[in-house]
């Protein structure tokens, strides 16, 4: 019988995501967040290639992006009220991690395995922050997908895209937890 990790497992079958609004300060300090990304570190990686990287987006920085963010929606035509939810992300937030995606040349291990390892970087950054206390809530949003916001705002390579922005802080309040999904109506069983 394998070695079990009880609270682990309560942990991960109990786990939510905290809305990004509803997180303030505090937020993790530069020791705390050294603990989580290297948390977030330890994720699937076929290679040790290493193809994302963090970039912390505090205050200073993501007010800068919110005015990015409106001149990018108006240059693009983007309807008013999706632009401005779109700067409130970022120009209400506190903290944020942008998990940049960056997949690196290889013969062996394709780009797209490259891609979901920073998609599981993100993840394992929301449950490390979950797991030490604090909230947190994966967005990306079309600033994320413009390659001149990215470009400009974050100074990504060309090859580089946004995985996520991990929204990280202190919750003001709990929301009620949603439908989960039904595991037997997405589940298949193959015997032979």
């Amino acid at each position: 019988m394998p070695e079990q990790n009880p609270e682990a497992l309560a942990f991960l079958l109990s786990r939510r995501s905290r809305p990004a609004k509803t997180l303030t300060t505090p937020v993790p300090d530069a020791a705390m967040l050294d603990t989580l990304l290297t948390a977030a570190a330890r994720t699937p990686d076929h290679g040790k290639l290493e193809p994302w990287r963090f970039i912390v987006l505090t205050k200073p920085a993501l007010l800068r992006l919110a005015g990015l963010v409106a001149s990018r929606g108006a240059a693009l035509g983007i309807d008013p009220d999706r632009s401005a939810k779109a700067q409130d992300q970022y120009a209400q937030a506190d903290l944020v991690v942008a998990v940049v995606s960056s997949p690196k040349p290889s013969d062996k291990i394709p780009q797209i395995e490259q891609v979901y390892s920073a998609g599981a970087v993100c993840l394992s950054l929301v449950n490390a922050a979950l797991a030490a206390g604090w909230g947190a809530n994966w967005l990306s949003g079309w600033p994320s997908h413009d390659r001149d916001f990215i470009r400009d705002g974050l100074d990504l390579a060309d090859h580089e895209s946004i995985a996520g922005l991990i929204h990280l802080g202190s919750e003001t309040n709990a929301p009620p937890d949603r439908p989960r999904p039904d595991i037997a109506a997405i589940t298949r069983w193959m015997t032979a």
